[in-house]
């Protein structure tokens, strides 16, 4: 494929995917990547970057993670943007983006990626007003002031940035997120994957990768799966993540009697997250809101493995087109549980393994997508 000559990019990020695999790092991880072995010079900036890494982008360390907040912006101010300038900059996490605003050279177009609105998602985990208040308008309302244009990975967080934050409609850009089709793939049989996991051969297995948190909904996924075990009593709910609500969920499932059907994995190694996603009879992504996007769906589809998911944020966008039965009508319990028991008793029909990997490959492969982004930071 014929390509304009390489160019300089900038890439401000927040942590180190391999040590913090959070869907942005994991979502900077990837484009840098791309872009770096497609021919640009691509520096990531990021907190807590390793000295070596055999990685195509230059890494510098923003600061280091363990200082206070304080003296991380400092660090941050003082380390971005030391050498020569950019063709553009990407900017992905407004709290690390503010100390720079007044750093970004002029005429270097500024791209801010947005992967959701924090004010918001912290407000939803209970933060206070004060807090909620400090995050909109003294950080994000700076940061994307400054910024030229915007990228979502969906239409309903582009949404959302248009009405919660004003940023007009012509500087928004929709491009989805992508999956490594080299890492996740759909070539290990279900029972092959079970087997390496040590996961039962014989049940029907659900998987989640989650972050225990209130707005992912796996307390309404358990009340679900309770309400259906009767008729589905071999059925086994794998749910891989940490988080604050980590006690809570496994006592709720204790005292829902799912004791034999759930087990909360903890933190899964990211070498097994692809066994996790093929050992899977079904995906389920029961999110309550601000789900902009959803990587893990990219990445079970890409695994050969459907997806279920409530019709939240930017989630439908992705699983609609392919099988919209796999969308449930609302996210409350009701809804889950009736969707779930009409899949897992044969009403509705699940994609092919085949299928699924063909959908994503199509739509989703990060070799495209970066090739997108990179049009609109160099725009």
């Amino acid at each position: 494929m014929h390509r304009e000559q390489p160019a300089h990019i900038a890439c401000a990020g927040l942590g180190w995917f391999p040590k913090t695999p959070g869907g942005l790092d994991r979502y900077v991880y990837e484009l840098t990547y791309h872009l770096a072995t497609a021919g640009d010079r691509v520096d990531l900036y990021a907190l807590g970057l390793p000295d070596a890494a055999n990685f195509p982008a230059r890494l510098i360390n923003l600061a280091d993670e363990d200082n206070s907040l304080w003296q991380r912006l400092q660090q941050t101010r003082r380390n971005f943007l030391s050498g020569e300038k950019p063709d553009a900059i990407n900017l992905h996490f407004a709290l690390y983006s503010l100390p720079i605003l007044n750093k970004l050279p002029k005429k270097v177009p500024v791209t801010f990626t947005f992967h959701g609105p924090w004010a918001l998602e912290s407000k939803a985990e209970g933060a206070n007003q004060v807090a909620v208040f400090l995050k909109k308008w003294l950080v994000e309302k700076q940061v994307y002031r400054r910024s030229d244009r915007f990228i979502v990975l969906s239409k309903a967080f582009g949404e959302i940035l248009h009405q919660e934050y004003q940023v007009p409609e012509a500087k928004i850009h929709i491009i989805p997120g992508g999956v490594d089709l080299t890492r996740f793939q759909s070539n290990l049989s279900r029972t092959a994957a079970r087997t390496q996991l040590g996961w039962g051969e014989d049940r029907l297995i659900l998987f989640t990768p989650r972050r225990l948190v209130n707005r992912m909904g796996l307390d309404k996924l358990l009340i679900a799966l309770s309400t259906i075990k009767a008729k589905v009593p071999q059925v086994w709910l794998a749910i891989a993540g940490k988080g604050p609500l980590q006690a809570t969920l496994s006592q709720q499932a204790e005292e829902l009697g799912l004791a034999d059907n759930v087990k909360l994995l903890g933190f899964l190694p990211d070498e097994q997250l692809p066994l996790a996603y093929q050992a899977a009879d079904l995906t389920v992504m029961p999110s309550q809101s601000l789900e902009g996007f959803g990587l893990t769906l990219l990445e079970s589809l890409a695994s050969g493995t459907p997806v279920m998911c409530t019709p939240i944020g930017g989630m439908p966008e992705v699983i609609a087109p392919f099988s919209p039965d796999l969308v449930t009508d609302s996210g409350e319990v009701e809804a889950i549980a009736e969707r779930l028991a009409a899949i897992l008793t044969g009403q509705i029909a699940l994609p092919s393994r085949e299928a699924c990997r063909q959908y994503a490959a199509a739509n989703f492969d990060w070799h495209k997508i970066a090739q997108q982004v990179r049009q609109v930071l160099l725009a």
